[in-house]
């Protein structure tokens, strides 16, 4: 009989899980089912779905940077949770990448913490070995990949010499001496 009760509930939650198009966490079988899907998807509520058009729609980082200033303003009012800032953050940021253009776009989202921190390691000019381990750290930590770590490293050097600025990067060296590309 409880073999039965269980099926029927699985069923259920199977069933639930499917029509609204979320997981449902309700108990420790259901958790325990979830441990092995990966993450929990989220719905995106409506002001959240109005963003996203807003930012597919989006044909210049100037638009995406107004965007940007809006979602910051939403989330100051609270309006809007932090992680569905962070998840627009990390949407306009991708849609920037296929824009041209070498602008940054400011943003809440993990490639912007990412460039804060990277910008805080600049600051003294100087990017030694051991900050470019700890920034390697950092990118494993948010996901920022190697490609566009280049890109932000180049966006913002680019950015400090049109001050005037000399940055200087340390270079790792191959066993046998030579700079490593």
């Amino acid at each position: 009989m409880i073999i039965f009760q269980w099926t029927i509930y699985a069923l259920f939650i199977t069933c639930a899980t499917n029509c609204i198009g979320q997981r449902v966490s309700s108990d420790s079988f259901n958790n325990c089912r979830e441990q092995d899907g990966g993450m929990v998807t989220t719905r995106m509520t409506g002001r959240s779905r109005r963003y996203f058009k807003k930012i597919q729609r989006s044909n210049t980082r100037y638009e995406l940077q107004e965007l940007s200033s809006s979602i910051q303003s939403d989330l100051d009012k609270r309006n809007i949770t932090y992680d569905a800032a962070l998840n627009l953050g990390n949407l306009i940021q991708n849609r920037a990448d296929q824009l041209p253009g070498d602008t940054i776009v400011y943003s809440i989202s993990d490639r912007d913490a990412y460039r804060r921190t990277l910008e805080l390691y600049l600051r003294d000019s100087l990017l030694t070995k051991t900050e470019q381990l700890l920034l390697w750290e950092e990118r494993r930590r948010l996901g920022i990949s190697d490609e566009d770590h280049d890109r932000l490293l180049v966006q913002l050097v680019a950015q400090w010499k049109r001050q005037g600025k000399k940055v200087t990067i340390d270079q790792f060296r191959k066993p046998g001496g030579e700079p490593v590309a």
